[in-house]
């Protein structure tokens, strides 16, 4: 545990407990499987076979392209670096993590950490959805497990969009898309001061030290930029919230309120600042806010589509950035307990959001 996981709250402004009851939590799932454990779980038998052109390989291809969700378990595998030769085997193809919110660090070679507190409930997300540069799929390494939680959650991304498509406020989203509002602060603005209210520094997610080569970066993918005070760079993406996905033929829906301001209701250091103030924020698309009756029916929608994915050691998941959301309750660890995940990033696309012939 580092210093900040232990502080939940400094100072509380005066509408918290407004916040506290306002807070929208996920229910993940309905209890059953949205989709089949059997079509997308694969036993490897204590000894995964590491080989592309083996016959383990062969079956996490074929899941992937049918049901664009493998999960292998009983790998034997204990180190990183094996399982990412595993996850490769259906994500031949990384990228480097650039432009993203989360403060990723590296665990092994192309590996990341997640990038949140294991405190904070991760809301159902599609990954890098808030820039014009995403990612085609990842995959989660399992390097520590807990025996009885910690499990990550998948939404089945067709059956939500074609829920949400049925819907007002989907049919509103088609409409009006959604803009994307980020503050990353500045590094050195926190050399000799707790890091209240911090999400990324964009030294770290434009991976440059330049301002001007942030605002550059920034640029190239699709963001607009402002300076604020102590060299915050607040960024904007309009986009559609529906995607184009290639592999299926059609729009799949594409956002969720990771990318609003409630993603930090349980964050340390974030959670107590009014929801105004925080690093994230989601309008519609002409800047208009959502309800908060909107907010919940989005985070239901997702829930209603959920799959249980359990975590033991050497597990690894890989995964279908179109057709699934992720998302995963808040963690507390007890005396000698661990849990990491490591992340692996597919390939790289530019967004080209919703084709009217493609609904």
């Amino acid at each position: 545990m580092t210093a900040t996981d232990s502080i939940d709250f400094l100072e509380a402004p005066p509408d918290l407990d407004r916040q506290i009851d306002d807070m929208i939590l996920p229910q993940w799932w309905t209890g059953v499987s949205a989709i089949p454990t059997e079509r997308y779980e694969i036993d490897a038998g204590g000894n995964a076979d590491l080989r592309p052109d083996g016959k383990l390989g062969e079956e996490m291809r074929r899941i992937c392209d049918e049901v664009g969700l493998v999960h292998v378990r009983n790998t034997g595998l204990v180190e990183l670096a094996d399982m990412r030769a595993l996850a490769t085997h259906c994500l031949p193809d990384e990228m480097h993590y650039e432009g993203g919110s989360n403060p990723r660090q590296t665990l092994d070679a192309n590996v990341f950490e997640v990038g949140a507190p294991l405190s904070a409930h991760l809301h159902y997300h599609h990954e890098m959805a808030y820039v014009s540069k995403s990612t085609r799929a990842l995959a989660f390494l399992c390097k520590e497990a807990l025996p009885d939680r910690g499990a990550t959650y998948f939404s089945d991304g067709i059956a939500a969009t074609d829920y949400m498509l049925s819907t007002e406020l989907g049919q509103k989203l088609k409409k009006l898309g959604v803009c994307y509002h980020r503050s990353l602060t500045d590094r050195e603005a926190f050399n000799d001061r707790l890091e209240v209210g911090v999400y990324n520094h964009w030294q770290l997610s434009m991976d440059t030290e330049d301002p001007a080569e942030a605002e550059a970066y920034a640029q190239v993918r699709g963001l607009l930029t402002e300076w604020g005070p102590d060299r915050l760079l607040k960024t904007r993406y309009y986009c559609d919230a529906f995607e184009y996905d290639p592999i299926t033929d059609r729009n799949l829906f594409y956002c969720s309120i990771a990318d609003h301001g409630m993603w930090f209701d349980g964050w340390p250091l974030v959670m107590h600042l009014p929801h105004n103030e925080r690093p994230l924020h989601m309008t519609f698309g002409d800047d208009s806010e959502f309800s908060h009756a909107e907010l919940q029916e989005m985070v239901s929608h997702y829930d209603r589509f959920g799959i249980k994915v359990d975590w033991r050691k050497g597990d690894v998941a890989v995964f279908d950035n179109f057709r699934f959301a992720h998302g995963r309750p808040g963690i507390k660890l007890e005396a000698g307990e661990a849990r990491q995940l490591g992340v692996m990033l597919g390939p790289k696309y530019d967004r080209v959001g919703q084709l009217d012939e493609k609904f």
